[in-house]
């Protein structure tokens, strides 16, 4: 429906690559019953065995085979597809140790490592497959059906019929089913799925809505700009989905160490049988069976597992927050980020200007000097006239007609009001048309500018108004942010820009950045990238994704920020932010750091595992049944151990 399908290529640590069965041999829906109809066989055998009764040991045969064929059916399948591809995995270690055991006469032992082997394999699955589903159940955030406004009226349809251009009617409580642009009505919609954001947004016509998020409380016609297939939605899960297959570095060289790995083991476990056969003299049987239990305590499921089952679970809780990592190579990289460079416009500020100050001069009221100068600025169409034009209409303040207009591109506007002419513009254009500003009004004009602001003087007739200020506005939240990038180890953080030096050492101030380049082009921001990476370390760059492109792709890791819906946004960067909430950004930091805590964790404690099991294998003669508990439980450990990045918190 969405055309984004789950992927099935991610593995699960054991180098099992997808093998295509019929429906029915899904291993998902039959692997369960198989590890119950082991666990059966094997208990009725030990039953079998104390009752001592006739026929017994035929009972005992076929409950053996029982129990081998259920607990290595998927197993046995793995092993023979690894060695079709000329490799050898985990499983082919379980079985070659299961059929030894039995080759021995202790088939017993060899169906108690099936059955554990086969149960941790479930336990592990349905572990990993939770972080799966949390991102799978942003399928369900897709209504089934839309109502589509027609030429017969208002019809139901099913979402995946609804075509660009099409009107949908979206009532209160429902799910938005495409991306699309409000045409009619007023309301509130709950935008946490794609961009985090924790307040639902108003919504009114021009406005953009996206699917999957809800309307809270007023009917909507929405016009669809994006089939189902193709909304922001759909993208995000399947940036997710390949993110989850897409190794990090740590993961492939120990999915590379499982293979040599293997061929050590198996050396090593016909070493000790050769050495305790014929050299030290044990009976066949003790030296192919201590043998087995070295192949089992050696093998390194929990090892393998101990990256995917942590960067799996840290990718889809990113996805949660509105973060979409776009590989766990640059998960594992965000946590070794030195430096983090900002663009200003549309990150540290809004990026839209708004009016600042207004000063009125010469007897003036506030209110008059900016209705005159919005009367007039309301004809043109420059960024600065919209920012007075929605100061005025902040305080309610009704417009006065003008008849004649002219516009100086770059210096200002010029209009009459009644028979009276109104200038509205940069200092030194008023000055051409009507003289030397006074001093008072002069010193208020360079007191701002020396601010960093954009200042525009208004002249009535021959008589001074006095002055408007304009600045693009800081995030409220950008001070802290850049606090909370120094306390969770960030050395140093820059702000880079295009604007004048004044305006952006004014805004760096107010921030606390460490560093500031201004009156930079595109690509001046990715020079600057490599020789920050070269004097500090790894660099991550945070930009809007189009013009700072360059610099993106440049940086260690590249952070799109407020992406929801930008196609550009979400190519370029590593890392995309669907919202424009700052505080994610040293939550990205964070998680990254944790998740690279809690993948040594579980190396660490892997390995400790095998050399434990290992040693008690010849120090204490471990049996082959306490040696299996030993290897699972560990593979089970570091997996619920990798999920507490899924549902725990992530700290400083």
């Amino acid at each position: 429906m969405t055309g984004a399908s789950v992927s099935k290529t991610a593995k699960t640590g054991r180098a099992r690559a997808a093998w295509t069965a019929p429906r029915w041999l899904e291993r998902r829906a039959i692997e369960p019953a198989l590890v119950a109809i082991t666990l059966v066989a094997l208990v009725l055998s030990f039953v079998v065995e104390a009752a001592g009764r006739q026929h017994a040991d035929s009972a005992l045969t076929v409950l053996g085979v029982i129990a081998y064929l259920a607990g290595g059916f998927f197993g046995f399948l793995e092993s023979l597809r690894s060695l079709r591809a000329r490799e050898l995995n985990i499983d082919f270690l379980m079985i070659a140790a299961a059929i030894g055991a039995a080759l021995v006469g202790e088939w017993q032992d060899g169906a108690i490592l099936l059955f554990l082997f086969s149960l941790s394999n479930v336990l592990q699955d349905y572990a990993i497959g939770r972080s799966r589903k949390a991102i799978r159940s942003l399928f369900a955030l897709y209504p089934e059906e839309a109502r589509v406004h027609t030429a017969d009226g208002i019809r139901t349809v099913p979402i995946s019929e609804i075509q660009v251009g099409q009107t949908v009617l979206i009532q209160p409580g429902e799910r938005i089913p495409v991306d699309g642009d409000v045409l009619g009505g007023q309301t509130s919609v709950d935008q946490a799925t794609i961009t985090g954001e924790s307040m639902p947004v108003d919504k009114g016509p021009g406005d953009r809505v996206f699917a999957g998020t809800l309307n809270k409380n007023g009917a909507i016609d929405v016009r669809a700009t994006q089939v189902a297939s193709h909304s922001t939605l759909a993208r995000i899960i399947t940036m997710v989905e390949e993110a989850q297959a897409r190794k990090a570095p740590t993961q492939r060289f120990l999915d590379e160490f499982e293979q040599y790995y293997a061929l050590v083991v198996i050396g090593a476990s016909l070493a000790v049988l050769l050495v305790t056969w014929l050299l030290l003299g044990w009976s066949f049987h003790d030296g192919f069976y201590r043998a087995m239990v070295l192949l089992v305590v050696a093998s390194p499921c929990a090892l393998v597992i101990s990256v995917p089952a942590a960067f799996l679970s840290a990718i889809a809780a990113g996805a949660r927050r509105g973060v979409i990592f776009k590989g766990g190579a640059h998960l594992e990289q965000m946590g070794t980020i030195k430096v983090v460079a900002f663009d200003k416009t549309g990150t540290l500020t809004k990026g839209r200007p708004a009016v600042t100050d207004v000063i009125p001069y010469n007897g003036h009221s506030a209110e008059a000097l900016l209705r005159v100068a919005a009367s007039v600025e309301a004809r043109s169409e420059h960024p600065l006239a919209a920012a007075i034009c929605a100061a005025a209409a902040g305080r309610g303040l009704a417009l006065d007609e003008v008849g004649e207009f002219y516009a100086e591109p770059g210096q200002g506007v010029a209009g009459t009001i009644g028979e009276t002419l109104v200038r509205v513009g940069r200092a030194q254009y008023i000055t051409e048309c009507a003289g030397q500003p006074p001093a008072g009004l002069l010193a208020e004009h360079d007191r701002l500018r020396d601010q960093g602001k954009t200042v525009l003087l208004a002249c009535y007739g021959g008589e001074w108004m006095g002055a408007l200020a304009v600045a693009d506005q800081l995030r409220p939240q950008s001070a802290q942010m850049v606090a909370d990038l120094h306390r969770a180890g960030v050395q140093r953080v820059v702000m880079l820009t295009g604007d004048n030096a004044v305006v952006a050492r004014q805004i760096a101030r107010q921030v606390g950045v460490d560093d500031v380049r201004a009156e930079l082009m595109p690509d001046d921001k990715a020079t600057i990238m490599a020789e920050l990476e070269r004097d500090h370390g790894p660099v991550a760059m945070v930009g809007d994704g189009v013009n700072d492109a360059p610099a993106l792709a440049t940086a260690t890791v590249g952070i799109a920020m407020g992406a929801a819906g930008t196609d550009v946004a979400l190519e370029t960067a590593d890392v995309v932010l669907m919202g424009d909430a700052l505080e994610a950004i040293p939550y990205t930091i964070r998680l990254s750091r944790k998740a690279r805590r809690v993948v040594w964790q579980n190396i660490i404690f892997s390995l400790s595992v095998i050399i434990v099991l290992v040693i008690g294998t010849f120090a204490i003669s471990l049996p082959l049944p306490l040696g299996v508990v030993g290897h699972e439980g560990s593979t089970v450990i570091v997996v619920l151990n990798g999920l507490r990045l899924l549902f725990g918190r992530v700290g400083d």
